[in-house]
């Protein structure tokens, strides 16, 4: 292979040396398709996007290598409430948290330094250790919201 590796990849390979895990060409298509998706995958969501480009990939290989993308630190598991696991880019990938729509599951990721300070604040006064730490604000969204608020108004002017 004579092109430039990213860094993802030459991560993920020497993870895969590691474990003496055999580098394959499906590995490295659902890697490259899971990077160059910004959004929240779900193993499913991923197997759908992969399996558009090479239908041979088993459901099963997306998921494992989900899992070694996880271990290699290229990806991260998250949770919103919906009974799946979600995934989305961990590697040099600055810390956020999420707010996600109840209605119709929009995810809102935003930082605020002020909550950062404010849960170090709170470990230090309890002499806790944070080694991970995941917010989920749940609520609807503006849009949900908006068209709420329109039916609302529809049915109270709509006439018996």
């Amino acid at each position: 292979m004579t092109e430039e590796m990213t860094e993802e990849q030459e991560v993920f390979l020497k993870h895969i040396q590691r474990k003496g895990l055999k580098r394959t060409s499906q590995r490295e298509l659902i890697l490259d398709v899971f990077l160059r998706t910004e959004e929240h995958l779900s193993n499913e969501d991923l197997y759908q996007l992969v399996k558009k480009e090479d239908p041979t990939v088993g459901q099963t290989t997306v998921y494992r290598t989900l899992k070694i993308l996880t271990e290699a630190g290229l990806a991260r598991e998250v949770r919103f409430g919906d009974g799946r696991t979600h995934y989305e880019h961990n590697y040099k990938h600055q810390h956020h948290d999420h707010m996600i729509c109840s209605e119709c599951g929009k995810i809102i990721e935003f930082f605020s330094a002020e909550l950062e300070a404010l849960q170090d604040e709170m470990a230090a006064r309890h002499d806790f250790e944070i080694t991970q730490h995941l917010l989920r604000v749940i609520g609807v969204c503006a849009e949900c919201r908006h068209a709420q608020e329109k039916e609302i108004l529809a049915n109270s002017t709509a006439s018996p």
